[in-house]
């Protein structure tokens, strides 16, 4: 028996690869499925079963385009109702694997249908689970998001979390190894370890959520208290991996598609597609083709263009380094950014060596922020996350999270000349070239952040431990 964990660190997201004497097994797999193919290939295995913990709202998973290339049928658990054909698990019904058993356990909550696989090894030990979005490490599945589907509130679904947990899941051994399906980063719950994989026993011990002697009404409290807004494209993701899709190979060839300078103006007009250039922020901020937004390959790249793009229909164009093509179409299709209408052939080198026009952004050092900023006076603008903010931050600066600037973004007056910031420079690029396409040039962005600015002597509040303001 051989268990792999492939976790894809931009989606915080954890794929299980499983083999017992011939046989495979892959739960939760990404929207490419080639690696799975080639891995299956190497080691002379034949999959099996293709096991679905829930439908997936942050990332759309690959189980179509694996079955189809491999006849593996699809498992959900019990109350899924995919368009497509699956296998729909009974609760504690078993599934010979090899020489030993994967045990689908009805764990809803999260979701309805989510489910909770429990591998069971030839001996007959039970071994691991794969929790899905039921039981991460440090956290439990955030109960909100499946409100509508379900017809319930918050508190009815994480009513119904609180004892899938309780009666399936804390009632097995302590030496049972827990593999979620997200770490630190994702969206899908609030407080997660950036530890990957534990134990039942670890868990009763540090999840707040499994906490001994805890009431419902004490769990519901506090599961749902702090909940942030989920993204905006978690619906469609949702009815993605439900509905189905386009498979991968069609939207990686549309995205292949290279867009010469001379011709990439009117395609951007005929079909009315974002420019979105994934190249590093510091590299953008010297020059880019006007009303491009820069969401750089080198960070949370899926993710944020979830949150600030939303809308998986919209069109889009690619501007990236010269060999970042493929990447940047792969990881845009696993948040279900299908509708790509090619990329800039020759990349920002082929725009600028064909006389094209190009912008820039108002970049500063911190040295350069500390010897101008007059704190009372002047306005700074602190993109981080609340929490980042309340730990420490510039005096006075105001606190406009990345993730709601399409919210505050109308509150800008473009005469008041301000300051932009994040931690590191990453978001403060995103805002700085979605606030320059929306016309904002009234605005200098400080290079590496708050990070940088910590080291001069601007003044700021105290430190305060984050883990003490979440």
């Amino acid at each position: 028996m051989q268990i792999e964990q492939i976790y894809t660190g931009c989606l915080a997201q954890g794929a299980y690869y499983i083999t017992s004497n011939g046989e495979a097994a892959i739960i939760d797999p990404l929207r490419e499925v080639q690696p799975y193919l080639d891995r299956l290939e190497r080691d002379n295995v034949r999959l099996k079963y293709i096991f679905e913990t829930h439908f997936h709202a942050d990332f759309v998973s690959g189980h179509l385009d694996l079955s189809k290339a491999t006849g593996a049928p699809i498992v959900y658990g019990k109350n899924a109702n995919p368009e497509f054909e699956a296998i729909i698990a009974t609760d504690s019904q078993e599934f010979v694997l090899g020489d030993i058993k994967i045990k689908a356990l009805h764990t809803p909550g999260h979701t309805m249908e989510s489910t909770t696989y429990l591998l069971i090894d030839k001996d007959g030990k039970e071994h691991a689970i794969f929790s899905g979005d039921t039981l991460f490490i440090g956290d439990v599945g955030r109960p909100d998001l499946a409100q509508k589907a379900a017809a319930m509130t918050q508190e009815q679904l994480a009513g119904i979390l609180f004892h899938s947990l309780r009666d399936k899941i804390m009632t097995l051994p302590d030496d049972v190894i827990v593999y979620p399906a997200h770490g630190a980063g994702s969206a899908c719950g609030k407080n997660m370890s950036k530890e990957t994989v534990s134990t039942i026993g670890n868990q009763k011990e540090t999840n707040y959520a499994l906490r001994a002697n805890m009431t419902e009404e004490e769990f519901i409290k506090e599961v749902t208290d702090g909940l942030l807004p989920p993204p905006a494209y978690f619906g469609m993701n949702v009815a993605m991996n439900k509905k189905g899709y386009e498979s991968f190979e069609t939207v990686l060839n549309n995205g292949m598609r290279a867009v010469n300078p001379t011709d990439f103006e009117a395609v951007v007009e005929d079909t009315g597609a974002l420019i979105l250039d994934t190249r590093k922020n510091g590299d953008f901020a010297k020059g880019f083709i006007p009303q491009s937004i820069n969401i750089g390959i080198e960070g949370d790249f899926a993710p944020w263009v979830g949150a600030l793009i939303a809308d998986v229909k919209q069109p889009i164009i690619l501007v990236t380094e010269i060999g970042q093509e493929e990447e940047s179409v792969t990881r845009l299709s696993r948040v279900g950014f299908d509708n790509l209408v090619g990329h800039l052939e020759g990349g920002f080198q082929g725009w600028e060596k064909a006389g094209k026009e190009t912008d820039t952004i108002n970049r500063i050092t911190a040295e350069e922020f500390a010897k101008t900023v007059k704190i009372g006076e002047s306005k700074v603008i602190d993109i981080r996350k609340d929490t980042e903010y309340a730990a420490e931050h510039v005096e006075d600066a105001y606190s406009k999270p990345l993730a709601s600037i399409n919210n505050w973004i109308k509150d800008i007056d473009p005469k008041q000349p301000f300051f932009l910031h994040c931690a590191g420079g990453y978001r403060s690029m995103i805002a700085a070239s979605i606030l320059q396409a929306r016309g904002f040039r009234n605005f200098s962005e400080v290079e590496g952040g708050f990070n940088a600015i910590a080291k001069t002597t601007t003044p700021k509040t105290d430190f305060v431990c984050q883990s003490k303001v979440l």
